[in-house]
């Protein structure tokens, strides 16, 4: 980051092309892919373009993941205030992102067509899981899961203690397991 800062342009190709698919999947899980409007995208958009808004002035406080995801989920609860601000209410994954995401997390099963269907609903079944989670906890197990923050950075990441990211952790794991017990 301090080196696109710098103006090389090849050193935010790279921070992308690092930190695309994991930030895009971040976005999505929170928002949901909302048919024809595309509101993960321009989320995932505008937290680009503020990463270039600011690479003059960042300063490594952090890791680039921690201050890239912060400004991601800025985005994604300022979506979410402004959706509710309208009466209504943000959309949840939908049924078409649900199986691509199921499809993308089932994609190594190599067994026979049973057990591919299995692994299907079992990806199924954990994104749904996923996205009943409360809001602060989902964000904390998505920061962890897709950026690969530490409590730490998931705590400066959310504004919030180190211990209450874990607490948040901790609660989201557990209902987690609650959930997919079945599947055990």
């Amino acid at each position: 980051m301090l080196a696109f800062g710098r103006g090389d342009v090849r050193a935010f190709e790279m921070l992308y092309d690092r930190h695309e698919r994991g930030l895009f999947r971040f976005i999505v899980r929170c928002v949901g892919r909302q048919a024809g409007n595309g509101v993960a995208e321009e989320l995932f958009q505008d937290t680009w373009f503020a990463v270039t808004r600011e690479a003059a002035r960042y300063r490594p406080q952090a890791r680039f993941a921690t201050w890239l995801y912060t400004i991601a989920r800025s985005r994604v609860v300022d979506y979410v205030r402004r959706s509710r601000s309208r009466g209504g209410t943000p959309a949840s994954i939908d049924d078409e992102a649900h199986a691509d995401l199921a499809q993308a997390l089932a994609a190594d099963a190599r067994g026979e067509p049973l057990a591919r269907v299995e692994d299907r609903a079992r990806a199924t079944a954990f994104m749904a899981a996923v996205d009943a989670l409360p809001d602060e906890q989902r964000a904390a197990f998505l920061l962890q899961v897709e950026a690969g923050l530490s409590v730490e950075e998931i705590g400066a990441a959310t504004g919030v203690g180190a211990e209450t990211a874990k607490s948040r952790l901790r609660y989201a794991r557990a209902k987690l397991r609650q959930a997919l017990a079945h599947w055990r």
